[in-house]
Order: C-alpha cells, then structure tokens, then sequence
C-alpha cells in the first residue's frame, strides 16, 4: 500500500526530469503499479482510511512523484457535472490544445509540495490526450475545465515540469491573458 512516505517532495530529483516512456502492453510491474496508484488515491479521499494512515488527499498521482521515472499516471475524482474519472494511464500526452487558458480559482496543490503555494496556474482550457489505460487499450479523451487542469497537472509531472513553475514570478496572482477561471 503506498503512503505518504512513498511520496517523494520538491527537490527530488524524479521530480525534474523528464520520464521515460514504457512499453506496451504493459508489464506486470507497471500494471501492478497504477494500480496501486489508484488505490492510493481511493484511500487518500476515505476520511476513515486517509485518517488512520495519515494521507493527503489527492486527485491525481504520476510515477515520478514515487521516485519511478516512468511516464504513468493515476486519476480519481468526479467533475462538477458528476463524471467520474477513475484510471490509470500509460505515456499520456497532450496532442491538441485550446488557445483560451483555464486557473483554478484557489490555485493548485500537490502531494510532493507540503507547502502551500499561491498563484494562479495557467493551464489550457481544453485538451486532447493520448494514452494506453491498464488494460492495453487505447485511449483519447476530450477534456476541459477542472478535467483538463488535473490531467495537464499529471502530465507536468512526467515531463519534470512542477505547478509553481508555471505560476508568474512577478505576479502569482495576475491573471492570464485569454483564460476562464475554474472553481
């Protein structure tokens, strides 16, 4: 069961280089792995679990912030609109982009950051990803809104990219050109 001891914080080094894509079909291992990704998260939002074993709760989870420098990724939550996001997913990329950007209203947070760290993010209000989910199937998702947000955080994270990097130095809280605010 991955706890928060397994998750490794800012200054890692997993957490700033770029990932390596895996093979498909998936190994054992790698398969193993999102799920245990995804049930962390499950765990991390059940107050009773998440209370007894001291978890953050989270919405997503990518390889890198476990020390595996492997282009994987884990999401689980639900969308204002009650779609549910439940999968684990194999080198996820980002194929098209809205130019309109999107911010969360109260910014971003992560499970490898335990500080907290104000400012927008600009993000893409709409994406189009790639990837191969656990069962070795192809997958392409239309996202936007919070969606979009979660994924591009996920995905950031395989190319050794963090939030606070993309939030303005000069003015964390300006707001970017082009962009809808999402709550």
């Amino acid at each position: 069961m991955i706890t928060m001891k397994d998750i490794v914080r800012e200054g890692h080094p997993s957490l700033t280089k770029k990932a390596a894509k895996v093979d498909v079909p998936l190994s054992a291992e790698n398969k193993q792995l999102l799920e245990d990704m995804l049930q962390f998260l499950k765990n991390s939002q059940d107050d009773e679990i998440a209370e007894k074993y001291n978890l953050r709760a989270g919405v997503g989870l990518a390889a890198p912030q476990l020390g595996i420098e492997k282009q994987l990724i884990a999401l689980h939550f639900e969308d204002s609109k009650g779609k549910k996001y439940s999968m684990g997913l194999a080198n996820p990329k980002i194929i098209s982009h809205s130019v309109e950007q999107a911010y969360l209203q109260n910014g971003e947070g992560c499970l490898s950051v335990d500080r907290v760290i104000e400012g927008y993010v600009p993000r893409h209000a709409r994406i189009t990803i790639t990837a191969t989910d656990i069962n070795d199937n192809p997958v392409k998702l239309r996202l936007k809104d919070y969606p979009a947000i979660v994924f591009q955080h996920e995905i950031d994270h395989t190319n050794g990219i963090m939030f606070f990097d993309r939030i303005n130095e000069e003015n964390p809280f300006a707001i970017p050109d082009n962009s809808i605010e999402i709550n």
